[in-house]
């Protein structure tokens, strides 16, 4: 074997590089390079858009509400489902800590009672305002079947009726609807297309929903200028619902009363409006006996000669 080499030998000295010049290289995360998007980020002080709304209803709901309910979900890219929620007094509370935890800032509650009236809850969250509304005149994708079809996930188009500039509270409504039902643009799960058209006017104090189709001709001999809104057809795709505005809250699901609908009628008291005339009939029924009673009673019948003719 050879000899060992000494200690002072074996140590070697590394040449010590001058990398005072050099640029530090930039840490990598999963969205790419930390720098740059801190650059971008400092750079960009335009206002983005992060609009999330959750979509849920309350337990026991009809089967036509939760079609209904769906329709809507599938209408809009930017919401979020969770599970059913219990309707009580203290709803408030929970759906506001739901939309804490999906990190929404907006609300859409379908809460059902007696498996016969559906109320709309539409809020802002945590701090308001929010509304509530009696729903009417369903019909569900499933029920009408009709010809229109559009992307699924793409943006919308929001048109409303001149109405909605008149008053304070329609133009309240007016804000709510475009925030709640207006796809943020370059969202993650929407299409960058504008394929279909959300109508809402006031008929009677009512705001009613319809979805259409912008149906464009394919032909590459008869291609659509801009501007060229003549050979643009709207085809119906579904849902319809008609919305009635009850009252106007200051905070989420509750709070100050800002606005409260002088002409609402609740569907409890059209039904026992109808159960009176339906008791009215009857009534005068038992009325008709009592007066006949009476009648017999003050002119009785005179006796007859030959009653008693066969009895022997």
């Amino acid at each position: 074997m050879g000899k060992k080499r000494k200690h002072s030998e074996a140590e070697v000295t590394a040449p010590v590089k001058n990398d005072e010049g050099a640029p530090q290289r930039p840490e990598r995360t999963l969205l790419g390079w930390k720098d740059k998007v801190e650059e971008k980020e400092s750079d960009s002080t335009a206002f983005r858009n992060k609009e999330k709304v959750l979509v849920t209803c309350s337990r026991r709901i009809n089967y036509r509400y939760r079609h209904l309910m769906m329709n809507v979900v599938s209408l809009l890219p930017h919401c979020k489902k969770d599970n059913k929620v219990e309707s009580k007094e203290s709803k408030g509370a929970t759906l506001n800590e739901l939309v804490e935890l999906k990190g929404c800032s907006s609300c859409l509650f379908f809460e059902c009672r007696k498996q016969k009236d559906l109320y709309l809850w539409m809020a802002k969250c945590p701090n308001g305002p929010s509304v509530k509304f009696l729903v009417n005149a369903v019909h569900t994708m499933e029920e009408l079947k009709l010809t229109g079809n559009h992307l699924q996930g793409s943006r919308p188009l929001l048109t409303f009726s001149t109405n909605f500039d008149k008053d304070p509270h329609w133009k309240l409504l007016k804000e709510m609807i475009m925030q709640i039902f207006g796809t943020p643009k370059d969202q993650r799960k929407s299409k960058p297309y504008h394929d279909h058209v959300f109508v809402f006017s006031i008929v009677d104090d009512h705001i009613w929903f319809r979805n259409y189709q912008i149906s464009v001709p394919h032909n590459e001999a008869d291609k659509v200028d801009r501007g060229g809104l003549d050979k643009m057809t709207l085809v119906e795709v579904g849902p319809r619902f008609c919305l009635n505005p009850i009252k106007i809250f200051g905070g989420s699901f509750g709070g100050q009363t800002l606005y409260e609908n002088p002409f609402y009628v609740s569907p409890n008291q059209i039904r026992a409006l109808e159960k009176k005339q339906k008791a009215g009939k009857y009534a005068k029924k038992v009325k008709a006996k009592k007066r006949r009673k009476m009648h017999e009673i003050s002119n009785p019948m005179e006796p007859d000669e030959f009653a008693d003719m066969w009895k022997e």
